[in-house]
């Protein structure tokens, strides 16, 4: 495979870090797969990571806990391969600092450095969280309409707006969003909202497109890219967002959103989160 990918440490056997390392943080240029997207809309969008392994040692070498949250925004050229992210995160695991603060701000220097630009990091301890419970992504969901469906390879030709449909304001879930790994080939699961003000999207049609992506290898990140652009490109609304929430993996959950203009997104976790 001519493609730095090989040096990733993501599908490699590799020895869990026994001290902080910055240098196991692995970054993928966003450019080459935005290149086969054609022009880019005028979009704002973040990568949203929540990390529920989060350790490491006070001044006299107790073992601190904690959660974190980590926004990556649309227009860093790099993001950051997940396995190396996490062997990263386990670095802290042995090194003492003097509280969540001082860890924050070596976080947050490292992973600018990585991606290009200002990552927003947030570390809570555990026990400090209020409580939070699983809630569906807000939107009518649309996995029960009776479909017939023979693609799962991306397919927007598949996408189409009602003929004659007036324009619409409204907002669709699915939770049957799958791709693949491109390094691995493991699945990756997601929930994704679609979020739209323009000629009314065909909601069979949507469907059918979430799933054809079922067989796909490709970064999350890049899947949500994907499917905004192929949208706007094909369905012309006047403002759109792609949001998808994937399946945590690894003590990660990566949650990419795209949209026309910058908006709030909800943080609940997915029951699969």
């Amino acid at each position: 495979m001519n493609t730095p990918l090989i040096h990733a440490p993501l599908g490699q056997e590799v020895v869990y870090p026994t001290s902080y390392d910055p240098k196991l943080l692995f970054p993928i240029d966003r450019a080459p797969n935005r290149q086969t997207l054609g022009p880019l809309p005028d979009w704002a969008g973040a990568d949203i990571w929540n990390a529920y392994e989060i350790s490491w040692l006070n001044p006299r070498g107790k073992p601190i806990v904690a959660t974190a949250r980590f926004v990556f925004p649309h227009s860093s050229p790099r993001l950051v391969e997940s396995k190396s992210f996490k062997l990263y995160l386990n670095s802290f695991n042995d090194e003492r600092f003097a509280n969540e603060q001082e860890v924050g701000e070596r976080m947050r220097a490292d992973l600018a450095a990585a991606c290009g630009a200002t990552v927003e990091v947030e570390i809570t301890r555990v026990g400090r969280q209020a409580g939070q419970g699983y809630e569906a992504l807000e939107g009518e969901n649309i996995d029960d309409i009776d479909v017939e469906i023979e693609v799962y390879t991306p397919s927007p030709e598949l996408l189409r707006c009602v003929p004659g449909g007036a324009v619409v304001e409204e907002t669709l879930v699915s939770d049957l969003l799958k791709s693949n790994c491109p390094v691995t080939g493991q699945p990756d699961w997601a929930s994704v909202q679609v979020r739209y003000t323009g000629p009314q999207i065909d909601r069979a049609a949507l469907l059918k497109y979430i799933v054809s992506l079922r067989r796909h290898d490709e970064f999350h990140e890049h899947c949500v890219e994907k499917m905004y652009c192929d949208i706007w490109r094909i369905c012309r609304p006047e403002s759109l967002l792609v949001y998808a929430r994937y399946t945590r993996r690894g003590g990660l959950d990566i949650n990419p959103w795209r949209a026309s203009s910058k908006v709030e997104v909800s943080q609940v976790r997915t029951v699969r989160q």
